[in-house]
């Protein structure tokens, strides 16, 4: 029997493609093989979807602003809820929306500790959601829920320490536990990918030899993706075999295509969509390049530590959670926030094959730090340190 229960509770999961549940899912089998169980409660989604018997699936609705996310209906969630009762050690809420009021309620009610991760800057994006409220107003109530949700838990989990800064300045003063998302190395660096890279180009017309620039996350407006291709025209300039290739689906991707086509840059862009983690997206990685990144909003930037682990060079955004990534400046580049600039040193990375396999060693020793396992690691230690605390409190 495993020492120790959790449970796990998200707005949000497979076959919902985002950080959050690449988070869930890689912490879970890893926390496993450290003799802690957890059970996920999760949306139930009408796309096909394979679960094993660790999963709760919830009835749930269509949200009218993001049609890819659903909302748990809260008696299902209750009930399911009930159903599992107090024979868990901790609750670990993922998400801040209808998990967040259900996981805290039963955790109380079962007298048991309570933590969330954070893993979303909202204040930096609400706006492109809801167009119609004033960016000002957004921000203002995304602090002010932010502090109120984080100071009801008894600790919380933040990826990076950006990210705790920022709670703090909010006025959240409950404790928090810096525990990034691992990554399993041995995956993305696989040397079976870097033998499928070509099949990869063929698929997707891209020239064997040319230079590839690679962007792989969700297509949506917080990205900053429209930055990348403005960027492009000015790398074509030094670099003209480049391409450009963005792996991701979501609700920006018509208004990138047509941002594309009005650069005159189509050629140069290949839009891949949505590529399987286990499969696809590794030989994407060993396929490209180098890799850019033009986020500013990201809390952790688990894409920018995959790439990595596959050998390529970064260039990126220094914002937020990608500070810790970027700024050691061991295989990624600290990136202007001007188009022109950008695209001059993504060229000036393109054209240096030498400077790229520098980048590249360096990144793999780097990335050495963030396994799965070491990160799984740390976050039992505060499971086991906060359900130590409640035993001997109950």
């Amino acid at each position: 029997m495993p020492a120790m229960r959790v449970l796990m509770i998200s707005d949000v999961f497979f076959p919902r493609i985002n950080g959050v549940s690449t988070s869930i899912d890689s912490f879970r089998h890893s926390l496993a093989e450290l003799g802690i169980e957890v059970r996920v409660v999760a949306p139930h989604y009408p796309a096909p979807h394979a679960d094993d018997g660790k999963v709760s699936r919830v009835p749930a609705h269509r949200v009218i602003f993001d049609p890819e996310d659903r909302l748990m209906r809260p008696g299902a969630l209750r009930r399911v809820l009930d159903g599992a009762g107090g024979r868990f050690d901790l609750v670990h809420i993922q998400t801040p929306f209808a998990a967040h009021y259900a996981g805290l309620g039963h955790a109380r009610r079962h007298r048991l500790p309570c933590v969330a991760t954070y893993h979303t800057h909202f204040e930096e994006y609400l706006h492109n959601y809801v167009p119609a409220v004033p960016k000002g107003l957004l921000r203002a109530l995304a602090r002010r829920l932010a502090r109120s949700q984080c100071n009801a838990l008894d600790a919380v989990i933040v990826p990076s320490s950006a990210m705790a800064e920022t709670l703090a300045g909010y006025g959240v003063s409950v404790p928090m536990h810096r525990v990034p998302t691992g990554i399993p190395l041995a995956h993305f660096g696989d040397r079976r990918h870097r033998i499928a890279s070509a099949d990869f180009r063929a698929r997707f017309d891209i020239p064997r030899d040319g230079p590839l620039a690679l962007f792989v996350g969700r297509a949506a407006h917080e990205k900053n993706i429209g930055f990348l291709l403005e960027a492009l025209p000015h790398a074509l300039r030094q670099c003209p075999g480049l391409t450009l290739v963005v792996a991701g689906e979501g609700p920006a991707l018509p208004a990138l295509q047509r941002q594309a086509a009005a650069l005159g840059i189509g050629a140069r862009v290949r839009f891949v969509g949505y590529l399987d983690r286990q499969t696809e997206l590794p030989d994407c990685y060993a396929a490209a390049d180098l890799f850019v990144f033009a986020s500013r909003t990201e809390t952790q930037g688990l894409v920018l530590l995959e790439a990595m682990a596959a050998g390529l060079p970064v260039l990126a955004f220094a914002a937020l959670g990608t500070r810790e990534i970027v700024e050691p400046r061991r295989g990624a580049l600290p990136a202007p926030q001007d188009a022109e600039a950008f695209g001059h040193e993504m060229a000036a990375l393109a054209n240096d094959p030498d400077r790229r396999a520098a980048m590249a060693e360096a990144g793999r020793a780097f990335v050495a730090e963030w396994t799965t396992e070491a990160c799984a690691a740390r976050l039992a230690a505060v499971y086991r340190r906060l359900a130590g605390a409640n035993t001997a409190r109950n």
